[in-house]
């Protein structure tokens, strides 16, 4: 990784260093999204941490024994969700430790989505999850980028950071090759690697869309239920997510078709989807910031009606919808589906548009530009609702 990330602090390192002083800390989040990097960082707050990779086997080693000096203050466990029954391992750890020790845990995929047999560690830890660079947090950190660059370069630190667009585009196709011949075959036993591969690729034309597993079995070759579990397998490793249409009842929403974006946007195929992926990103990190450091639930859904009409985002704050937005190109005038589910539900909606010379900023309908909207602090405001 580029030097440069060191001027980078992430975002969530204070919120991390504060939780680390009540329970331990689980970050979990894409691969190569700098979790190891904040890991270290944060680190450099203690005067006796330990770093303990799964993968390494003198590391294997040294967690098997629990071989670590009693006056560890800060141990670190990278991918320990890869350790057989290591829920109970680190409970074990956790209520046994000696005073003022404490645990930082991360790990690529989703820790909360592996079933190994094991005690609960309910109530033992906070979680945070790290994203890719977004235009909220890299402007947060003094710094801002076009909007061609976060499209053209993505979030990850490595090409988002690199010095020119051919050192990007080696990373992402080794990162993608990595993405599906590594971690997929490591997180499952998936025999047919060509149908995945070729699901990935269906996906990326696919993006903004909702989902018909029923289509992408019959492009595929394998059935509806295949497609969706691989499609549970890409998103539990961080490669893509899933947002369903809004409804009351959540049982009703998750039966409807989602509609699907990457964390990495540049695989993205389409200005347009392009484009709305990046909302995607950037609205779904914002929420899970603020729900990692809140509790307050938070959900990024879209609307959709019988007949078709459709708004690309709804922020919902404990079951209640706060704010549609609607993202475009060019067009400055209002979205008709906007006016439309404001005048019958009075949602409150935010039109973006990424090419825009003049704002209107008043009303509860209102066009930005979208680039400045996702950067600052009016984007933040929208999202608390406080």
């Amino acid at each position: 990784m580029s030097d440069r990330i060191v001027v980078m602090e992430r975002e969530q390192k204070s919120l991390v260093l504060s939780d680390l002083t009540k329970k331990m800390v689980f970050i979990s989040g894409p691969r190569q999204a700098g979790k190891t990097w904040l890991a270290r960082q944060i680190m450099q707050s203690y005067s006796r941490a330990l770093y303990l990779n799964q993968d390494n086997e003198q590391d294997r080693e040294v967690m098997a024994h629990q071989a670590w000096a009693s006056n560890t203050d800060l141990l670190v466990f990278d991918e320990i969700h890869k350790m057989p029954n290591w829920k109970s391992y680190l409970k074990g750890i956790w209520d046994t430790r000696p005073p003022g020790q404490t645990v930082l845990v991360t790990g690529s995929a989703r820790l909360e989505t592996f079933r190994q047999s094991g005690d609960s560690l309910a109530g033992r830890y906070f979680h945070h999850r790290l994203f890719p660079f977004t235009p909220a947090e890299v402007a947060a950190l003094g710094t801002e980028y076009t909007l061609e660059h976060h499209l053209s370069r993505g979030g990850f630190p490595e090409p988002f950071l690199a010095e020119n667009d051919t050192e990007a585009n080696r990373w992402r196709r080794q990162y993608l090759d990595g993405l599906i011949r590594e971690d997929i075959l490591s997180y499952e036993n998936i025999t047919q690697l060509k149908a995945m591969n070729l699901l990935v690729e269906l996906l990326r034309q696919r993006v903004a869309a909702p989902l018909s597993y029923q289509s992408l079995s019959e492009d595929i070759g394998v059935s509806p239920n295949t497609v969706k579990h691989y499609i549970e397998i890409l998103e539990a490793l961080y490669i893509v997510f899933r947002i369903y249409p809004f409804h009351h009842s959540i049982a009703r929403s998750l039966k409807q078709q989602p509609k699907l974006y990457f964390f990495d946007t540049p695989l993205v195929e389409g200005e347009g989807q392009r484009l709305e992926n990046l909302a995607a990103l950037s609205l779904y990190r914002q929420i899970c910031l603020l729900e990692d450091s809140d509790g307050q639930r938070r959900t990024l859904c879209y609307l959709r009606t019988k007949e078709g009409r459709e708004v690309d985002f709804l922020l919902v704050k404990e079951g209640t919808p706060e704010l549609m937005l609607e993202v475009k190109s060019s067009d400055r005038t209002l979205d008709d589906n906007l006016v439309y589910f404001h005048e019958r539900y009075r949602f409150p909606g935010v039109q973006l548009v990424a090419d825009l010379r003049l704002e209107s900023a008043a009303g509860p309908l209102q066009v930005r530009r979208l680039l400045d909207f996702l950067r600052h602090e009016a984007f933040r405001i929208h999202l608390r609702m406080d």
